[in-house]
């Protein structure tokens, strides 16, 4: 797309200074310092740590219901020395507590009348009488008006179905007084302006449908389909016009798909409108494809360009992924988007009808004059801006454009917290066009320039950052996590299913010491959504096979000890070259052997890449010796080797990631291997041999032993030339390691290390003002996502009295939403369990569940499903759980999570460390003094704060617990590799008759 002339630069500025002069000594009430609201603009403007504070505050407080609770949080958030605090809140952190219920009933009252009314100027009505009242008003001032429902977090269809109610109560609401309004500017017939609907409805697609989710596109796009169709029909009725809104980046192209598909189905009804947002760097193409679209079905279209109110959201949430930014990073190149865009959909007017929302002055004159150079009719474009901002700029361009629609966001104050702290920070952030103008006066020249312009003063002087090294190697890190956005990466797993059942059902034989064994005792290794898919036959190792393979490692070691670490290390880099490579099959093996769902399938894969080159790094780091001390006339070395044979014995949830992450680390320390996978997830444990090929281990440094425990289990772990064993499995397959690792064998010449990662029985807290959007759907995921069957899966919920049936009642209602079936389909949240056995052990834990508490959700499988013969069993949650119950001592690793009610945090702690686990943990809280107390009092080896329990990253969230949870250091952290090594010292003395060289760093008397 062709960018605004620079020929038309002139008329754009001059009828930008025209608009000034016309709203010259005018403010919006918003930085208006004689009312609460602006005063806390001007201070949020001016302290950073207090905008954060305060806005923080805001976002909390729908959910402080007493005045003990929000005196608690007012001292926790204010009760700091900063001067600029407000004297309210300053004197409210510090006073409540000495002056009684008296005192701190009047702040509540004071501090909560004055928030809501914050709230009240951006919301037209909470009720449907008052937006109705409030849009009369605005018609009567000749503005129209878009009405958009608050709400954008529904964690349930029950939720969503609450949401749709929500527009038809207040469409029936402006129905009854529709025949009473005249249209706007004398239009005829009914429509305002002679062109426009009266009614005007935004509607948020997401919210409709609680189960959106990128990975299953037509499961979204039907799901919204169907619970926005009443509206639309309702709004069509009415002779209205309905906006679809574009939200967050992962829901533009449901979005869009959702339009179309309604254009299609109402062709002779053209009042129906997208949004598209200027900063993402996408816009162009999306705003293009569409117009593309509409001319090739012949449909008019009608697009409102916004610039985008998630920058935020989608650049820390690329960031921490490591995907593209999709956003312009420059606040000027979102402008030059919108202006290209705007001119582009102008363009096409014949087709395309344009609404302009935006408060910058720049912007809206911009898209004048290229409409009166395109000769663009007057009925085919309009302005929207958004009701309670920028009183002046709707004035001045009701005076100019007459056509303007204000953006009315109506209903609860508790949804409408977060569009207030929305525009709160779009308001005082240093970028924005209204603070420029408004509050610091800005140069009106400089705020009319050519963004283009801006963007390269901007620009100018600025320093490439180079990325960071690590010993030649690019900084660490993650590999990023699957974005299902991307049509191509949600047509990679069929392909990939496809192509592995082709192949499937053969011999997967051992692998020892360079070649392939095979044995006549063989295991099947099943799909678990259907038995009698087989996806191999797996050779079992008996004590022979386990026997050769140790003999294999053992005369390996000697020469992999010698490799120099670099070389090693290099190893481990090749083989996540492999991984990357063939990402999608390896993930899609999991989905079919043990039932994983896409996203996590991939995940795993990604872990196990992640410690690939993670360790790398780290043997690289630790493999240079090290000096210690600085005394002259004496070099001491301190360095590593590698302790001997490693037996790695994995397990089957995490099949490629636990896998690799003790096989890599064992071999890159110099430690050959002999590998036993889990037996229901042999297929993927046999994918590290071709790795390992890829890689070009010399013979024997990884030999592949897949085999019953009952038979070998015990010989390999009691093998006397195996050094180091690496588990990660249950408890009580964990000591008994322990227990026979601690006994010398004969001909042992070593001490064996033992290193475990075990079970257990992890905890959510939810704080009495937690953010339960966020909070049920963080349970939900922890408890049931993969079935339930991660090591660090939430299996307890602890709830605080005041939430507790708010968010039971949610919590319920949102696992009732989700759908069960075969991970394959990405439409399922929760598949079966990985085999018969452990079905059979789940099944006898939900019986000890519904004796023991009192169920609130069990739900199984359809009918259809079930005769599939899958591992399923039935989500379960259960309530009237305490501390000395079996279902909250005993590790289940299964969908069934046990609720528990405790009175204050105190007592959640208390019932959250009170089994003999410490893995993971997880906090909801917006109490600063809470997080503290969790930080310091919930012992577990990671918690989490305002996220779930599960999902581990290598380095960032080093993984590993203590107590009974296991024995080591944290995967994936700065110390793990030390447990595959031996330390050694070497102590030179360098000094001959008196004379020492001089070393770098000795230690001289100056």
């Amino acid at each position: 797309m062709s960018a605004t002339p620079t020929s038309l630069d002139p008329r754009i500025i001059a009828r930008g200074r025209e608009f000034f002069t016309s709203i010259s000594g005018e403010s919006p009430s918003v930085f208006n310092k004689g009312w609460w609201t602006g005063k806390v603009m001007d201070w949020a403007m001016k302290n950073e740590d207090f905008k954060v504070q305060m806005f923080r505050f805001v976002d909390v407080l729908p959910c402080l219901n007493t005045s003990e609770s929000l005196s608690r949080h007012i001292e926790e958030y204010f009760a700091g020395e900063d001067s600029n605090i407000p004297d309210v809140l300053k004197w409210g952190a510090t006073k409540t507590k000495f002056g009684g219920g008296l005192v701190a009933k009047v702040l509540h009252k004071t501090i909560r009348s004055n928030i809501e009314s914050m709230a009240r100027q951006f919301i037209i009505g909470q009720e449907a009488k008052e937006a109705v009242k409030g849009i009369k008003k605005l018609r009567k001032d000749g503005f129209a008006f878009v009405l958009d429902l608050l709400g954008e977090a529904t964690v349930s269809e029950v939720e969503s179905d609450a949401y749709r109610e929500g527009y038809m109560e207040v469409l029936d609401a402006i129905h009854k007084e529709l025949d009473k309004w005249k249209p706007l500017d004398g239009g005829e017939g009914d429509l305002d302006w002679g062109n426009a609907p009266k009614v005007n409805v935004a509607v948020k697609p997401s919210a409709f449908y609680s189960q959106s989710k990128p990975v299953d596109f037509e499961g979204t796009v039907d799901g919204m389909v169907r619970s926005i169709e009443p509206v639309y029909k309702k709004v069509m009725e009415m002779g209205g016009f309905m906006c679809i809104d574009m939200e967050q980046l992962k829901y533009k192209e449901a979005t869009v798909e959702l339009y179309k598909r309604l254009r299609l189905k109402y062709p002779d009804y053209p009042y129906l409108g997208i949004v598209f947002q200027a900063y993402l760097k996408s816009v162009d193409e999306d705003v293009r494809l569409l117009v593309e679209w509409a001319r090739e079905v012949n449909l008019p279209i009608s697009i409102r360009l916004v610039k985008g109110a998630y920058w935020d959201y989608e650049t820390v949430l690329a960031k921490q992924n490591d995907w593209p930014v999709p956003v312009w990073t420059h606040k000027p190149e979102s402008d030059m988007a919108h202006e290209r865009v705007a001119r582009y959909i102008l363009e096409n007017h014949d087709i395309c009808h344009f609404a302009c929302a935006s408060h910058n002055i720049r912007t809206i004159s911009a898209v004048m004059e290229n409409a009166a150079e395109l000769k663009v009719p007057e009925d085919r474009y309009e302005f929207q801006v958004l009701y309670g901002m920028a009183e002046p700029v709707r004035k001045g361009l009701k005076n100019v454009a007459k056509r303007v629609r204000l953006y009315c966001p109506y209903g609860d104050l508790l949804p409408g917290m977060a569009y207030l702290v929305r525009r709160l920070l779009e308001n005082t952030a240093n970028e924005s066009f209204l603070k420029q103008t408004f509050a610091d006066e800005a140069d009106r020249d400089r705020l009319l320039e050519n963004p283009q312009e801006t963007l390269r003063r901007q620009l100018e002087g600025k320093c490439r950052v180079e990325p960071e090294h690590t010993e030649g190697l690019p900084r660490f890190r993650n590999y990023p996590p699957v974005d299902f956005t991307v049509p191509a990466e949600r047509a990679a797993y069929p392909a990939s299913m496809a192509r592995l059942r082709a192949a499937m059902g053969k011999q997967v034989p051992l692998f020892i010491n360079g070649k392939d064994v095979t044995t006549d005792d063989t295991l099947d290794s099943y799909n678990p959504a259907d038995p009698g898919e087989i996806l191999g036959t797996v050779c079992q190792a008996g004590v022979a096979e386990v026997d050769a393979a140790v003999e294999a490692a053992r005369e390996a070691y000697f020469a992999w000890r010698d490799v120099p670490p670099e070389e090693r290390a290099q190893a481990l880099l090749k083989a996540a070259a492999y991984l990357k490579a063939n990402v999608h099959d390896l993930a899609a093996l999991q989905v079919l052997e043990v039932g994983k769902q896409w996203d996590q399938a991939q995940a795993d894969v990604g872990e196990a890449i992640d410690f690939l080159e993670y360790y790398a790094r780290e043997m690289i780091r630790l493999g240079k010796p090290r000096r210690m001390g600085r005394a002259p006339g004496e070099m001491s070395h301190l360095f590593y080797q590698g302790k001997g044979v490693a037996a790695v014995i994995a397990p089957w949830n995490f099949p490629m990631a636990i896998s690799v992450g003790m096989v890599s680390a064992a071999i890159v320390c110099g430690n050959p291997v002999v590998y036993k996978p889990a037996g229901s997830s042999s297929c993927v444990g046999r994918a590290l041999v071709d790795m390992w090929k890829a890689a070009g281990l010399p013979d024997g440094v990884f030999n592949y032993c897949p085999g019953r425990g009952s038979v070998m289990g015990d010989h390999l772990v009691d093998h006397p030339d195996v050094a180091l064993i690496a588990f990660t499995g249950s408890m009580e397959v964990g000591l008994r390691i322990q227990e026979r690792a601690a006994v010398a064998q004969p001909g042992q010449q070593h001490c064996k290390r033992v290193i475990a990662e075990m079970g257990g029985k992890n905890a959510t807290i939810i704080d009495d003002d937690a953010d339960l959007d966020e909070a049920v759907l963080g349970v939900l995921y922890s408890a049931f996502g993969f079935q339930g069957q991660k090591c660090s899966a939430c299996s307890r919920v602890i709830v605080l009295d005041a939430v507790y049936d708010r968010f039971v009642g949610r919590l319920t209602q949102a696992a009732k939403s989700i759908k069960l079936g075969p991970a394959e389909n990405p439409a399922n949240y929760m598949g079966p369990v990985v085999d018969k056995a452990a079905q059979e052990n789940v099944l006898r834990y939900v019986k000890i569940a519904e004796e023991e508490g009192r169920v609130l959700v069990k739900r199984s499988v359809s009918d259809d499903v079930k005769a599939t013969g899958g591992c399923y069993v039935p989500l379960t949650i259960v309530e009237n759980i305490t501390k000395e119950h079996r279902i909250a001592q005993e590790e289940v690793f299964g969908p069934v999570l046990a609720v528990m009610r405790a009175k204050d945090m105190d007592e959640a702690i208390d019932i959250a460390n009170s089994t003999r686990f410490a893995l993971t943990g997880a906090v909801y809280s917006r109490s600063p003094h809470h997080l503290e107390q969790v930080y310091r009092d919930f012992r577990v080896g990671n918690l989490y704060l305002n996220k779930h329990s599960v999902g581990a990253l290598v380095e960032r969230h080093a993984f590993g617990g203590f107590k009974m949870s296991g024995v080591g250091s944290k995967s994936g952290g700065p110390d793990y590799l030390l447990q595959f090594m031996d330390p050694r010292l070497v102590c030179e003395n360098t000094m001959r008759r008196g004379f020492a060289p001089i070393e770098e760093g000795d230690d001289w008397l100056s």
